[in-house]
């Protein structure tokens, strides 16, 4: 289910990241949308790289 960002993930400046992905990765993004896991696509993207980052490095 969809985790509300810390205060301080909400105040660390974005930036902008163009990235190819296979179709199937997008239509399940979309459905994690539609059954309302997450309220976009790009937060549910967020949300993976920092729970792998959280995995992979900073553990």
């Amino acid at each position: 289910m969809y985790m509300s960002a810390s205060i301080e993930q909400v105040r660390e400046k974005m930036k902008l990241v163009t990235l190819h992905v296979p179709e199937t990765y997008i239509d399940g993004l979309e459905k994690l949308v539609e059954n309302n896991l997450y309220p976009n696509r790009s937060e549910a993207i967020r949300i993976a790289i920092r729970d792998l980052l959280k995995r992979e490095l900073w553990g």
